[in-house]
C-alpha cells in the first residue's frame, strides 16, 4: 500500500473515533441519572413516606415495577438464570432497597449518603477477586479522593452518628457492590437485554420481601397523598426505569468506572437538602463538591499509557 493511500485512509477514522467517544459519553450520562434518581430517595423518605416502615417501602418499589416488566417483556429466565436472577434480586433488590430506607430514617441523609460513597471501593476490590480485573491505581485512587469529597460536602459537626444506622448503611452499600460485580461477571444471557433482567431482578428481591413485611412490620400503614406520590416517585423513576439504566451501563462500562457514577448519589442528596430543606453549602462543603465531581469524572476515564519511541 502507498503512502498516500494510507493517507488518505486515515481521515475515516477520525469520524469513526468521535462516534465510538460520543456513544460512550451518552452512555455515561444515562447511567447517571439512576444513581442520580437514588439520591433523591433521602428527601422522599424522610418527608413523604410514613416512618418506621422501610421494608413496605422496599416492596412498593420493587414488586410492582417488576411485575409491570414482565408484563411487557414477557421473558422468564431459564436454566441457571432461574437461581441467579434470584441471587441478583436479593442482592440489588431485597437487601439493598430494606437497608436503603432504614438508614435514612436513622441517621441524617447527608451521613446515611456517605455510606453509599464507599461503593466504588468495594466494586474495586471485588473486580479484583471476583472478575480478575488488575487493579487500577487511577480508578482507586479517584474513588478515595470521591469518597473523601462527599465526606467534605455531606458531614459536618452536627453529623449525628448511629452504630445501627452505619451498620445498615454499610451492609447495603457491600449488598449492592457485591451486586453490581456479579451482574457484570455472569453477564446477561443471549437475546436478554437490560429491561428483563430488571424484570427479574424486582419480582426476585420483592417476592423476597413479600414475607418480611408481615413478619416483621405486620399491617401496612396509613398511606396519604403525598406518601403516594414519594412510593410513585421511587418506584418508577427511582426503581425500574433508573435500574435498567443502571444495568446497561454495567453491561457496557468498565465495572469500577461505572461503580464511581454512585459518588453522584449522596451529592444529589446535599444539593436537594440545601436547595429545598434549609441546608446551607460553606467553603469547605463547595470543595468537597468540586472534589467529588472532578473525581467522578476522571474515573471515566484512562489514563493514556505511555510509549517508547523507537530511536
Amino acid at each position: 500500500m502507498s503512502p498516500q493511500t494510507v493517507k488518505s485512509a486515515q481521515p475515516v477514522k477520525s469520524p469513526q473515533r468521535a462516534a465510538v467517544v460520543g456513544g460512550t459519553f451518552a452512555l455515561i450520562l444515562a447511567t447517571a441519572l439512576a444513581p442520580m434518581a437514588w439520591g433523591t430517595t433521602y428527601a422522599v423518605t424522610t418527608e413523604f413516606l410514613p416512618a418506621d416502615h422501610p421494608l413496605f417501602a422496599a416492596l412498593l418499589r420493587s414488586l410492582p415495577g417488576g411485575l409491570l416488566l414482565l408484563l411487557l417483556t414477557r421473558v422468564l429466565p431459564s436454566g441457571v438464570w432461574w437461581w441467579k436472577a434470584a441471587v441478583l434480586g436479593v442482592l440489588n433488590i431485597g437487601a439493598f432497597y430494606p437497608l436503603l430506607f432504614l438508614t435514612a430514617e436513622l441517621l441524617p441523609g447527608g451521613v446515611a449518603a456517605t455510606l453509599g460513597a464507599v461503593q466504588p471501593l468495594i466494586v474495586a476490590g471485588l473486580a479484583v477477586g471476583v472478575l480478575r480485573e488488575r487493579p487500577s491505581v487511577w480508578r482507586i485512587g479517584w474513588a478515595v479522593a470521591g469518597a473523601a469529597g462527599v465526606g467534605l460536602v455531606v458531614l459536618g459537626p452536627a453529623a449525628g452518628l448511629g452504630l445501627a444506622g452505619i451498620g445498615a448503611g454499610l451492609l447495603g452499600t457491600a449488598s449492592m457492590a457485591l451486586g453490581v460485580v456479579l451482574t457484570k461477571h455472569w453477564k446477561a444471557p443471549a437475546g436478554v437485554g437490560p429491561m428483563t433482567m430488571t424484570a427479574w431482578q424486582l419480582t426476585a428481591g420483592g417476592l423476597f420481601l413479600l414475607p418480611l413485611v408481615f413478619v416483621f412490620e405486620g399491617a401496612p400503614p396509613q398511606i396519604d397523598g403525598p406518601a403516594v406520590l414519594g412510593y410513585l416517585w421511587l418506584g418508577t423513576v427511582g426503581g425500574f426505569i433508573a435500574h435498567t439504566l443502571w444495568l446497561r451501563g454495567i453491561g457496557r462500562l468498565p465495572v469500577t468506572a461505572t461503580a464511581l457514577l454512585v459518588l453522584l448519589s449522596p451529592l444529589v442528596a446535599a444539593v436537594i437538602g440545601a436547595t429545598f430543606l434549609g441546608e446551607s453549602f460553606t467553603g469547605l462543603q463547595t470543595v468537597g463538591l468540586v472534589l467529588a465531581l472532578g473525581a467522578l469524572v476522571a474515573g471515566q476515564l484512562a489514563p493514556r499509557r505511555r510509549t517508547r519511541r523507537n530511536s
